[in-house]
């Protein structure tokens, strides 16, 4: 039974599966250890970007982009503008 919805990053959900399969298999594309994925989380966060909600921080957190190309592509629901994009980039470089 579902008791709340809310948004996880990869690392976050292979901490709640408990068929080793499937963990092992989301294994594959974590590019990131917990506990630096938690700091960019917060560091993120920090950046208090308003029009960038907890799943686009998840997203970002999940594939890492290294440009802007890639950082649109992943928020395609979400109008950045050049400022903004620089930031997240900076930011995502410091954990790459």
């Amino acid at each position: 039974m579902i008791e709340h919805k809310e948004a996880l990053s990869m690392i976050e959900t292979s901490e709640f599966l408990k068929n080793k399969d499937a963990k092992s298999f989301i294994k594959n594309f974590i590019k990131i250890k917990e506990e630096k994925a938690k700091e960019l989380k917060q560091k993120i966060e920090n950046l208090n970007l308003i029009k960038l909600n907890s799943r686009g921080v998840y997203k970002i957190i999940d594939f890492l982009p290294e440009d802007k190309e890639d950082l649109n592509k992943i928020l395609a629901d979400v109008s950045l503008d050049e400022n903004e994009t620089n930031k997240l980039l900076q930011t995502i470089k410091e954990f790459t």
